[in-house]
C-alpha cells in the first residue's frame, strides 16, 4: 500500500503541473477544462494518497516481526516416530 501511495503521489504531482500549464492535456476528454477542475481532482488525489500511506503504515506496524525463512516454509506437522 505504501508503494501505491507513493505512485499516486507522483502521478498527482505530474497531473497538477501539466494541468496548471495546459488544462487541456490531462483533461483531454472534456470540452472546456479549467484550472479549478484540475485543483479539485488534485485535492481528491492527495486525500487518496495520504489515506493509502497512513493505512499502509498502520498495517506495517501491526504485522508481527517474523523471520524470512519461517515465512517462506510451510508449517506441516510431522508425526512422532516410535
Amino acid at each position: 500500500m505504501i508503494t501505491a501511495a507513493i505512485n499516486i503521489g507522483i502521478y498527482t504531482i505530474v497531473f497538477f503541473l501539466l494541468g496548471m500549464y495546459k488544462p487541456q492535456w490531462p483533461l483531454f476528454f472534456m470540452k472546456n477544462p479549467n484550472r479549478i477542475t484540475i485543483m479539485i481532482i488534485t485535492i481528491v488525489m492527495i486525500m487518496v494518497g495520504m489515506t493509502l500511506f497512513g493505512e499502509g503504515t498502520r498495517r506495517k506496524k501491526l504485522l508481527p516481526i517474523t523471520n524470512i525463512e519461517q515465512s517462506t516454509t510451510l508449517a506441516v506437522p510431522v508425526p512422532a516416530v516410535k
